[in-house]
């Protein structure tokens, strides 16, 4: 399970911040993953609460935002969204692609 490996390191991340900043308590905790990604939203959940338990971000709420792939075609420079991951340009069929969207993984933003 990567999701648990991902979320230690996303709370880590997390607490490092909040204590940057000061803060005491986290209520809400956004995160942006890329569908490339193949992160469980489930699992992500359960090992946050997991994670989070006997920190500041105790019982605050994960919101994931799924980010669909986005890919460039090399070729003919088309921008369009990744049908269903069928990495092939719809204008010239060329696979030669650049993704411009769907490998992130991060915190967007956490609410006091």
């Amino acid at each position: 399970m990567h999701e648990a490996t991902i979320t230690s390191a996303l709370v880590k991340t997390l607490l490092a911040e909040a204590t940057r900043h000061g803060v005491t308590h986290v209520k809400r905790v956004t995160v942006k993953i890329g569908m490339l990604k193949a992160v469980e939203p489930q699992a992500l959940s359960f090992c946050f609460n997991m994670f989070a338990e006997g920190t500041i971000a105790e019982n605050a709420e994960l919101v994931i935002e799924h980010l669909p792939p986005i890919a460039r075609c090399r070729g003919c420079q088309v921008q369009f969204k990744v049908p269903k991951f069928k990495f092939r340009c719809p204008d010239c069929d060329d696979t030669n692609l650049e993704i411009i969207q769907g490998e992130e993984l991060f915190i967007d933003s956490f609410e006091i």
